[in-house]
C-alpha cells in the first residue's frame, strides 16, 4: 500500500469525522468494518513491530475478516517502541504520557495532527455542549471555556493540552469581557485569574464550561474552601473533568470530587462530564449525562471508535455484565496502531461502559510483550 493509499484512508476517516454530528450519532458498522480492515492491512505492512506481533498470532490481512479480530497492542508497548506506520523523518509531533514514576513514558508519533484535531471537536460538542447540536437556543453564543490545565505552548507534548487548545480555538468565546483561557501555567494554578473569570461570568449571567484535570479542580476547590467561598455559577454552567483522582498528598473519589464541585460552584453531578482518553489514541470518550439526561451514566464513543471488553487471559469478549479489559479500536490512529488494549477494567452499560479500575500487572505485561515479541519477533508463542 503506497503513501497515496494512506492519504486516501486518511481522507475517508476525516470525511466521517467532519460529517454533521447528531445527538443519536448512529454507528455505521459496515463502514467501520471496511475502514478498519483497510487500515489494518496498511499498518501490518508499514509498522514492522506491529506486523511481527500480528504474524505471530496468525493474524494477517489474509486471515482477518472482521475488525474484532484485529490484534490489539497493549498500551505499555508505546513505552518501548515508536509504533508508527510512516517514516521517522515524517514525524511532525510526539505526544507523551504524563507522570515521572516510570523510567520511560509512552509516546504517540504523528505525521499529521489533522485526524486528532478533527476528532476532538464533534465529540466534545455532542457530549458537553449538546445544545449546540440541537441549536437550542438557535442563536446560542460561543461558550466561555476556562481550562485548569497548561496551554499547548507550555506543555507541547501533552495531548490533553493540545486538545484544550483546539477546543478554545474552535469553540470558545474570546470577547473583551471574561475571555476563555488557561488557568494553569508552569505547574502553578493561577487561582486569582480563574476566580475573576468565574466572578465575571456570574456578574454577566454568562454560563461557563469549566474544563481540566481532576486534581487541578481539587486544588482550586481547596482554595475556595480555605477562603470560605461558595460561588453560584450561572444556570447552564457545566464541568468536564479528566484524568485520575490520585494526588501527591491525598486521594479522592470521583463522588467526593463531584460533591465538592456542587458545594463550591453550585454545579450538580448531572452537569459534570468525565472524559476518558489516552495519549496513545486520537479520540476520546465522554460521560452520557448531558447528551442523554436522566439515563444511566456511561462512557460513549464517537462513531469511528469501537470498544470491546475482553478476558485478559484469553482475549475473548466477556459476557454482558462481566468485568473485562478495555480494548479500543480507534480509526483516528491511522499513523500508528488502531487497536489498543488498555490497562483499564470496565463493565458494559447499555451502549457504553463504566470504568471500574486498573488491571493488576497490565503495564508490566505490555512492556514485556513489546520487548520480547515486537522488537525481535522471538518472544514466547
Amino acid at each position: 500500500m503506497s503513501d497515496s493509499e494512506r492519504s486516501a484512508l486518511d481522507a475517508k476517516v476525516l470525511a466521517w469525522m467532519r460529517e454533521p454530528a447528531t445527538i443519536e450519532w448512529p454507528h455505521d458498522e459496515e463502514r467501520f468494518d471496511r475502514l478498519a480492515l483497510e487500515l489494518f492491512a496498511f499498518q501490518f505492512e508499514h509498522c514492522a513491530p506491529y506486523g511481527r506481533f500480528c504474524a505471530r498470532r496468525g493474524r494477517t490481512p489474509a486471515t482477518v475478516q472482521n475488525w474484532r479480530d484485529v490484534p490489539p497492542v497493549p498500551s505499555g508497548a508505546f513505552k518501548e517502541l515508536a509504533l508508527r506506520s510512516f517514516a521517522a523523518e515524517a514525524t511532525v509531533h510526539v505526544f507523551r504520557t504524563s507522570g515521572t514514576s516510570a523510567p520511560r513514558r509512552g509516546e504517540l508519533h504523528l505525521d499529521t495532527l489533522a485526524l486528532y484535531e478533527a476528532s476532538v471537536v464533534p465529540s466534545f460538542v455532542v457530549h458537553v455542549l449538546p445544545e449546540l447540536v440541537l441549536r437550542q437556543p438557535p442563536d446560542a453564543a460561543r461558550p466561555r471555556l476556562r481550562v485548569l490545565a497548561p496551554a499547548p505552548l507550555v506543555a507541547p507534548d501533552s495531548s490533553l493540552s493540545h486538545m484544550f487548545g483546539v477546543l478554545l480555538r474552535e469553540l470558545a468565546s474570546q470577547g473583551a469581557i471574561g475571555p476563555s483561557g488557561f488557568d494553569v501555567a508552569w505547574g502553578e494554578l493561577r487561582f486569582e485569574g480563574w476566580l475573576r473569570a468565574l466572578e465575571d461570568a456570574m456578574a454577566h449571567h454568562a454560563p461557563l464550561v469549566l474544563c481540566g484535570t481532576a486534581f487541578a479542580f481539587v486544588h482550586a476547590l481547596d482554595e475556595l474552601a480555605r477562603r470560605g467561598a461558595r460561588l453560584s455559577l450561572p444556570a447552564g454552567s457545566r464541568v468536564m473533568e479528566t484524568g485520575g483522582f490520585k494526588g501527591r498528598a491525598r486521594e479522592l473519589s470521583r463522588q467526593a470530587l463531584y460533591a465538592l464541585i456542587e458545594e463550591r460552584l453550585s454545579i450538580p453531578p448531572a452537569r459534570i462530564v468525565n472524559q476518558y482518553g489516552m495519549t496513545e489514541l486520537a479520540s476520546q470518550f465522554h460521560d452520557s449525562v448531558l447528551r442523554f439526561p436522566g439515563a444511566a451514566r456511561r462512557k460513549l464513543a464517537p462513531p469511528w471508535v469501537r470498544v470491546r471488553l475482553v478476558d485478559p487471559a484469553t482475549g475473548d469478549q466477556v459476557l454482558p455484565g462481566e468485568v473485562g479489559v478495555v480494548v479500543i479500536h480507534d480509526l483516528g490512529n491511522t499513523g500508528s496502531v488502531c487497536a489498543v488494549e488498555t490497562a483499564d477494567l470496565a463493565r458494559a452499560v447499555a451502549d457504553g461502559f463504566e470504568v471500574i479500575g486498573r488491571e493488576p500487572g497490565a503495564e508490566a505485561r505490555g512492556c514485556s510483550l513489546a520487548a520480547d515479541e515486537m522488537l525481535t519477533g522471538l518472544g514466547p508463542a
